[in-house]
């Protein structure tokens, strides 16, 4: 390892980050190692405790030799992250940060504190208005229920590679973005290993946007006797301006004053009425009963989803009922699209190489719009490409373009559109011998 430092690394030894501290200790150490910046080496193999959150700033690189363990212990006052970068909180971008052989032990300590001013951080390790960063060669083993094991969201050029994360909550949690890539991941998570969630729970992003222009290979859901969500939910929204008189629900977004507000209430579908607009700049204020988050004041728009996104190489080993869901919330706990909103269309998405191991029902569940989705030389059988309807009204869907191409059909495969919706399909190069490609509903192939 040492022939691989680059000079002038700082060897956190020396700076009292160390195995056998306390949390407290080691977090302290950690964060005046983040205040100096550089190459920073945990040095020395053990397990590193720490307590609360440390903060990394631009232009650093925190590096782990083979055997040193970030433990984390827990705070007694509420935990949230154990790194974040600094310029989360004033959304400032940091630029250039890597974290590299990391082995992260929650060691049973979750997320249960919301941090005052990001509410929707919800992560071990979150970036948050950061450019140009890297994780690699990331392990953790013991993801609790509640908090993502990795949260990146409004970011720019973004590297996660050589990723083994086990558990029950979400591994690799994406807010809006563009320019990134997911390489190498090993996944067996209760929930979502993927998340592309433009939009999210009022509590699960810190602001919303589009996702755009990025590459996820090379990765792997491992079987797992429970599940639920997806191998990647592509998580889309849309929204008005606020209005008098409008009804608003849990996690409703609205667009007033040039910024943009979350309604955080308790998941129980209880309906307010909002009579006077949000207008504070910062945190939460309750207004007509309705407590309201101010999401962003920085790329504000009125709906988001993702676009320009591949797919290849994905081994899907686990029993899922979707695979890939382009999904709109509507229940207690998010109502991600508002009545007569403009619906995104997410479309650019292409899934190469994709390898059935497990039933899966649905390869594909679409409930927003979808413009170019494509099927490639991938190995398929017995499932179903569905385009649904969400069921709210004012929902626009235009036609579906889908192109299956050089895929292997073992099955029973379905490509099905409910009333209203139609998908022109183009098919070429389908190897059918042992198996049937089937269609339901208005699907024109072409």
């Amino acid at each position: 390892m040492a022939e691989k430092m680059t000079a002038g690394a700082i060897f956190a030894s020396a700076h009292g980050f160390l195995p056998g501290n306390s949390g407290d200790e080691n977090r302290v150490a950690l964060q005046k190692l983040f205040d100096i910046g550089g190459h920073i080496v945990v040095d020395k193999a053990g397990k590193y405790d720490i307590c609360g959150t440390a903060y990394i700033g631009s232009d650093t690189t925190l590096e782990f030799v083979s055997g040193a363990v970030l433990r984390r212990v827990p705070s007694g006052t509420g935990d949230g992250a154990a790194i974040m970068n600094k310029g989360a909180e004033a959304r400032e971008y940091d630029e250039n940060i890597v974290i590299r052989g990391m082995t992260l032990e929650c060691n049973g300590v979750d997320i249960s504190r919301e941090h005052e001013n990001i509410v929707g951080a919800n992560a071990h390790v979150v970036f948050f208005y950061t450019k140009h960063t890297k994780i690699e060669n990331f392990t953790c083993l013991d993801l609790p229920a509640h908090g993502f094991c990795i949260q990146i969201c409004t970011f720019e050029d973004s590297l996660v590679e050589n990723v083994h994360v086990e558990g029950m909550k979400d591994a690799v949690h994406y807010g809006p973005g563009k320019h990134f890539v997911l390489r190498n991941g090993i996944f067996r998570t209760f929930d979502d290993p993927v998340a592309l969630n433009a939009n999210d729970y009022a509590v699960a992003n810190p602001e919303m946007g589009w996702i755009e222009d990025g590459l996820i290979e090379n990765c792997s859901d491992l079987d797992q006797p429970e599940t639920t969500g997806f191998f990647c939910r592509l998580l889309a929204g849309a929204w008005c301006g606020w209005r008098a008189g409008m009804m608003i629900r849990n996690s409703d977004t609205v667009v007033s004053g040039g910024r943009m507000y979350r309604a955080k209430m308790p998941p129980d579908g209880k309906e307010y009425i909002s009579l006077n607009p949000p207008t504070h700049e910062r945190g939460a204020a309750v207004v007509d009963g309705i407590t309201w988050v101010m999401t962003q004041n920085k790329n504000v728009t009125d709906s988001c989803g993702c676009r320009n996104i591949t797919f290849r190489n994905i081994l899907l080993e686990k029993h899922r009922p979707t695979a890939f869901c382009f999904h709109f919330d509507n229940d207690v706990f998010s109502h991600s699209y508002y009545p007569y909103a403009d619906a995104p269309v997410q479309t650019g998405i292409v899934l190469e190489n994709i390898k059935m191991m497990a039933s899966v029902p649905f390869l594909v569940r679409a409930t927003t719009p979808v413009g170019k989705l494509s099927l490639v030389n991938s190995d398929v059988g017995n499932t179903k490409l569905r385009f649904a309807d969400r069921g709210v009204p004012g929902i626009v869907y235009p036609p579906v373009e889908l192109e299956m191409r050089g895929c292997k059909i073992t099955g029973d495969v379905t490509v099905s559109a409910v009333e209203g919706r139609k998908v022109f399909l183009r098919e070429k190069d389908n190897d059918t011998e042992n198996g049937e490609l089937n269609t339901d509903g208005e699907v024109i192939i072409k």
